[in-house]
């Protein structure tokens, strides 16, 4: 009973003394268990007496013999009375009964061992003996103490004192005597398989006291890096990390190799095979993300990387290498697969990272279309045409004002009533139609004519002929046709228009003509200063991500350029922005370099110009995901002399430390909130958002960074309450969690116009290119609250669009390949939305919306379309449903949950993971993402009758 459990606890150290059947305690004895610890210790003993008495009297018949077997046989091998005839030989005969009878028991742990509990009262007396033996020289006597020591390592399991790590001490002991024997030319026969052969508990246990034991010789002086040092500890390693990896404990392999700061031993073991690797491999790449310590980060990285390529996993072994942010081992890859399928779901990978690579060899013409997206668009269609939603939709389809209770803002307009604003009104259904319309090369308002270009004037204009970039996405062939006619207008703007349309075209596809950089050049070096604006724009969305010198050569002069100015201070923000996502994550010296010099040298009135951020966040991007590569570029930031300063230095350290889910960055970050500033406190915001982005893609710290959120908004000020909603659509790019949304539709109804604007933007962030049914309702009653707000209108609008992009089929999310990767350019694409927000009135409700068009570089269809070797179209059934965590569980876990089953191709969202449906065919890739290519399964054996 629970009573009887409690007091034995109490009364001995072991609750296994206990036989299992025992009657329920008398009423006295329960009563006892009240009574003080003092008392206690007085009447242990006789209280041990009584129990073991008891246990005689409970034991079988048969466990009685094996008690009194050991007992006579610990007898023999301690030979109290030095009897002369019980010699070496005769008590290594005991000794083995001992050991058979241990092995045989810890062989099976579901109860506890007998042996184990019989030989408890002689620990310490075999403790005695074979410290007698410690002098001992004979190899007769060397050998019977190291079997001594063996079993005293299995006895100290459980019963040495934690701290002292003794059953380590006995086998490091015995381990040591065996070496003596072999060194004397008489190696013991029981020196072999002398870790496994006592059971799987032991060399767990075994191996959590070589990790403390270890710790414990660092902390006292020891060099981790020299082996000769931890020779006896990493001899030990070498025989339990096979065994852990043969007996499927890779998890517990890894865990001791990454205490004792050994992790490369893993690529010399031969037990690694076809059928563990990927166990492996997936438990280092999700142990990954809780290195603190750059260095054993990319140590985990590197060694997961190099078990892939030994086992011709190359689609997986780029996955690894992208992560590393490694561009210069692809080549090395691509070269080394010999497999032409996988080599073009490689490229596939590149194009969908956004990986500016060429191959030359003779099959580049095979290759380079697929790393330069070229079919992108062509697929995206073949979604649009199966998934039946090829008709062009009007921003009216999307607002649904007839729905609104009242008919709101558009009905009244088109009733003949007063017109409220119309041309912001039209400037939102630019954005909205080039949103929904996405790809899909259609659309109702700028390809049938130009009519609509003249209901907007000025910037309007420009955004509305940049729309057609957008309608006519990643078909570069067929858009320029379309574009051409207005880069020669008679107007500057629809011809700056044309010009940022060009880029957007193009963005994230390679052409060989490479029409960006041919058509924008004449503009980045001439004098018009909208046209300068739009070619920077239009470069940097075009070439993100593809850190191509030719363009940076281009731009650093418009950096450098040293006339004042605002028109001038908004040209260099534009470019160095451009430049920081070409480049971004790239730590590019002459860039980042080219961009400090130009903020150290800046007036006074340049920095506090509203664009200024944009050339932060230029050179913020350019250390996205980098770490303490940006440390020097930090120190840099801090000597100027302006509170741009620490805006710059906060955002900096954000995006260095983006993904990465560093607690103390985290705190830093907290700290800068803690002060309560009203005014100045852009830096502040930039913490907020920096939040985001270092929990970025992990999930628990995403977790406790929304508990943060909610003490933010409880006792902060205004300014840090109003980057809230962005940090929290940060977390949630393309991914409407319930809570998240119900979050922000409180927020979005807050009487501080900033804080609901903001949230209005979080909620279209959120469920960009979803189409939820649950934030369009929402949105449509903004629409309605804010009717007579202008400025909240658009922002609804923009979030409308945002809601429904390429129609449901373009996410923005910057995570692919089951969430491994982080895409720069798509996230720096986001970050320009974010940044926005902080100043919206002078930056998107202002006259610089265009800068929307940055988020091109997060597009992509969240499909899942599967292909031939011929890269033609090949339907297969799949199943898609909620991704769940596998790692370091047993067998083989199911890694979805409520599925539906789907013919390809078909849309998957942020948190979903499809697998094939059918064993006919073989998926190339290891992750059934985008394009994914299919081959026959050659064991496949259709079932008769079909």
């Amino acid at each position: 009973t629970a009573t009887l459990f409690v007091k034995v606890r109490l009364k001995t150290k072991f609750f296994y003394k206990l036989p299992i059947f025992k009657m329920a305690p008398k009423d006295k004895e329960a009563v006892e268990l009240t009574a003080s610890t003092s008392e206690k210790k007085k009447d242990s003993d006789k209280k041990n007496k009584k129990t073991e008495e008891k246990e005689e009297d409970a034991l079988s018949e048969e466990d009685q013999q094996l008690k009194d077997r050991l007992e006579s046989c610990v007898s023999t091998i301690i030979n109290e009375n030095n009897e002369a005839s019980v010699t070496i030989g005769i008590r290594q005969n005991a000794l083995d009964v001992i050991v058979t009878e241990l092995r045989t028991a810890t062989s099976s742990m579901t109860s506890v061992p007998k042996p184990l509990k019989f030989l408890r009262p002689h620990f310490l007396v075999i403790k005695k003996l074979h410290a007698d033996f410690s002098t001992s020289k004979d190899s007769e006597s060397i050998e019977f103490r190291a079997r001594v020591a063996d079993v005293l390592a299995v006895l100290a399991m459980t019963m040495g004192k934690p701290e002292e790590r003794e059953s380590l001490k006995f086998k490091l002991s015995s381990s040591k005597d065996y070496d003596v024997l072999s060194s004397n030319g008489a190696p013991s026969k029981h020196a072999v398989d002398n870790f496994g052969s006592w059971g799987h508990e032991f060399v767990r246990s075994l191996a959590g006291e070589i990790g403390q034991e270890y710790n414990q010789r660092v902390i006292d002086g020891s060099d981790p890096d020299d082996d000769t040092l931890f020779k006896d500890l990493l001899d030990m390693v070498d025989v339990v990390v096979p065994f852990h990896i043969s007996h499927n404990a890779e998890a517990e392999a890894i865990d001791l190799l990454i205490e004792i700061q050994r992790l490369k031993l893993l690529l010399g073991l031969d037990s690694i095979d076809d059928k563990n690797y990927e166990r492996i491999c997936l438990y280092l790449l999700k142990t990954s993300d809780f290195m603190s310590d750059p260095d054993d980060y990319n140590e985990m990285l590197q060694t997961t990387f190099e078990i892939y390529k030994k086992q011709n996993q190359y689609f997986n072994a780029l996955r690894v290498a992208l992560r590393m942010s490694n561009f210069e081992i692809i080549s090395e890859l691509l070269n080394d697969c010999e497999d032409q399928l996988m080599k073009k779901q490689m490229c596939i990978l590149l194009g969908r990272h956004r990986v500016n690579h060429e191959i030359e060899d003779d099959d580049e013409e095979e290759f380079n279309p697929l790393i330069g997206n070229e079919k992108l668009n062509e697929f995206f269609l073949k979604l649009g045409q199966d998934l039946d939603v090829m008709d062009p939709k009007t921003p009216e389809d999307i607002y649904k004002s007839h729905l609104a209770e009242t008919g709101g803002f558009s009905r009244r307009r088109d009733s003949g009533g007063p017109q409220v604003d119309s041309a912001r009104a039209n400037l939102a259904s630019t954005f909205v139609n080039a949103f929904v319309n996405a790809g899909f090369g259609q659309d109702k308002l700028m390809t049938p004519d130009s009519e609509w270009l003249y209901k907007n004037k000025d910037h309007g204009m420009m955004s509305a002929a940049a729309s057609l970039g957008s309608i006519l996405l990643w078909n570069v062939d067929e858009g320029l046709t379309q574009i051409d006619k207005f880069l020669y207008s008679s107007e500057d703007y629809v011809k700056a228009g044309a010009a940022l349309a060009v880029g957007i075209l193009c963005s994230g596809v390679r052409n060989d003509a490479d029409p960006a950089l041919a058509l924008l050049t004449e503009h980045i070096e001439g004098d018009n200063h909208i046209m300068k604006c739009s070619a920077c724009t239009g470069l940097g969305i075009a070439y993100a991500g593809s850190a191509r010198e030719d363009v940076m050569e281009l731009l650093i002069p418009v950096i450098e350029s040293s006339d004042g100015g605002a028109q001038n201070m908004m040209e260099v923000s534009l470019a160095g922005l451009a430049l920081g996502l070409i480049f971004v994550g790239k730590c590019d010296d002459s860039v980042g370099g080219s961009i400090v010099q130009r903020l150290m040298e800046a007036s006074d009135d340049d920095l506090s110009h509203s664009h200024a951020r944009y050339l932060c966040l230029g050179l913020a991007l350019l250390f996205l995901g980098q770490t303490e590569k940006a440390d020097g570029m930090i120190e840099a930031l801090r000597t100027i002399e302006h509170k741009i300063s620490k805006y710059a230095v906060v955002m900096l350290e954000t995006c260095a430390y983006t993904g990465s889910g560093n607690v103390l960055k985290v705190q830093e970050m907290l700290h800068q909130c803690a002060e309560h500033l009203t005014e100045d406190a852009e830096h502040q915001m930039a913490a907020v958002i920096g939040l985001g982005l270092i929990t970025l893609g992990e999930d628990v710290g995403a977790e406790m960074t929304l508990r943060t959120f909610d003490h933010l908004l409880h006792y902060c000020e205004l300014p840090i309450k109003r980057a809230v909603p962005l940090s929290l659509a940060v977390l949630h790019i393309s991914n409407p969690d319930f809570s998240v949304v119900d979050q922000l539709s409180r927020l979005s109804h807050d009487p501080d116009a900033e804080i609901s604007q903001n949230a209005i933007f979080g909620l279209g962030i959120v469920s960009a290119g979803t189409n939820n049914s649950r934030v369009a309702g929402l949105l449509r009653q903004l629409s309605e609250f804010y009717s007579k707000e202008a400025g909240h209108v658009f922002c609804v609008r923009i979030a409308q669009g945002l809601l429904h992009m390429g129609k449901g089929l373009i996410g923005i999310n910057p995570f692919h390949s089951d969430r491994l990767l982080l895409n720069g350019p798509a996230l720096g694409g986001v970050l320009v939305l974010l940044h926005s927000c902080l100043d919206l009135k002078n930056t998107i409700l202002d006259k610089s919306h265009y800068l929307l068009y940055y988020l091109t570089c997060a597009m992509n269809p969240r499909m899942l379309i599967t292909v031939n070797e011929d890269m033609s179209l090949r339907p297969v059934t799949v199943r898609v449903g909620q991704a769940v965590e596998t790692v370091g569980q047993a067998g083989k876990p199911k890694r979805i949950t409520g599925f539906q089953t789907h013919q390809t191709p078909v849309l998957l969202g942020v948190k979903e993971r499809a697998e094939l449906g059918t064993e006919e065919v073989l998926s190339v890739a290891s992750v059934l993402e985008g394009v994914v290519i299919l081959k026959d399964n050659p064991d496949y054996e259709a079932e008769e009758g079909n």
